[in-house]
C-alpha cells in the first residue's frame, strides 16, 4: 500500500507558476507510476498528466501541454506537478495518485492509491 500527501497548492495571479509536491511513502516508490488529476467545483475528475514508474516516459493531456510537467524524484519518493502559465480555469482540487500496473498508467483509469488533494485558486 502507498500512502500520498500533496503540499504546495495556494492562491496564485494569472500567468503564475506553482510547483505542487506529493510525497509517498509505502511500498517501493519507483514501481509505482504517478498521475495527477484534479477537479474544479461542480465539474469531474480530470487526468492532466502521469509518469512512468521509471520516469523515463510521461504523458500529458493535450490542454496542459507545454504548460504543466510531472517530474519525479525517486531517490525522494516524490512526484511534482509543475504548473506555469496559471490561468483561473486551473482552479481546482489537484489530486496526485499511484499506479501499479506496468502498462496503462497513461490513460488517466484505474489508479489505485490517491491523495487527499490540495487546493490551487488563480485569481488575481
Amino acid at each position: 500500500q502507498v500512502q500520498l500527501v500533496e503540499s504546495g497548492g495556494g492562491l496564485v495571479q494569472p500567468g503564475g507558476s506553482l510547483r505542487l509536491s506529493c510525497a509517498a511513502s509505502g511500498r517501493t516508490f519507483s514501481s509505482y507510476a504517478m498521475g495527477w488529476f484534479r477537479q474544479a467545483p461542480g465539474k469531474e475528475r480530470e487526468f492532466l498528466a502521469a509518469i512512468s514508474g521509471s520516469g523515463s516516459s510521461t504523458h500529458h493531456k493535450d490542454f496542459v501541454k507545454g504548460r504543466f510537467t510531472i517530474p519525479r524524484d525517486n531517490a525522494k519518493n516524490t512526484v511534482y506537478l509543475q504548473m506555469n502559465s496559471l490561468k483561473p480555469d486551473d482552479t481546482a482540487v489537484y489530486y496526485c495518485a499511484a499506479y501499479q500496473w506496468s502498462t496503462g498508467w497513461a490513460l488517466g483509469r484505474g489508479y489505485d492509491y490517491w491523495g487527499q488533494g490540495t487546493q490551487v485558486t488563480v485569481s488575481s
